[in-house]
């Protein structure tokens, strides 16, 4: 339960800050139901027991988004090369297979997210195979194929040391 409590109060806190209604009291309270809807829907899916967060995700999730938010300037830097450079940049869409080796549904809707949130690349598909990712060139593919994002989100899943 307070699980749900806090999800609650962080969507809806979050949800000030990106919208910048404070002083609107239908705005705030049609903010307030749409933050508890996403909660209640998070309940009913069940996403909130120890089975879909592993003990302690919580506590290590910030140093996966602090190591993340880093990966993902140096791609955003790497697209405006590449948009400012063509000829010393070039663009080489690339579409290959990377192995996940996340062992749950949630590790695996983390490692492929990352990779979408990372400017160049877009995960298409997830199965059995790992994901199936497009990146904006071969060194894209060849960086991720590197593992080091897949490891990352691995030591997140289990708890196993710094992330």
């Amino acid at each position: 339960m307070i699980h749900l409590l806090w999800l609650g109060a962080s969507l809806y806190g979050f949800w000030l800050l990106l919208s910048g209604h404070w002083d609107s009291g239908l705005l705030l309270a049609l903010g307030g139901a749409s933050t508890a809807l996403v909660t209640l829907m998070a309940w009913r899916m069940q996403r909130l027991d120890a089975l879909s967060f592993p003990a302690g995700l919580w506590r290590r999730l910030p140093g996966y988004w602090a190591w993340l938010f880093v990966e993902i300037i140096k791609a955003n830097q790497d697209v405006v090369r590449r948009i400012w450079q063509p000829a010393r940049f070039p663009i080489s869409p690339t579409m290959a297979w990377l192995p996940a080796s996340q062992k749950t549904d949630l590790g695996r809707a983390i490692y492929a997210n990352s990779i979408t949130l990372t400017p160049g690349t877009v995960a298409i598909e997830i199965d059995e195979r790992g994901v199936l990712v497009h990146g904006l060139s071969a060194e894209v593919i060849a960086d991720l194929r590197g593992a080091a994002m897949d490891r990352r989100v691995t030591r997140l899943e289990d708890g196993e040391g710094s992330v």
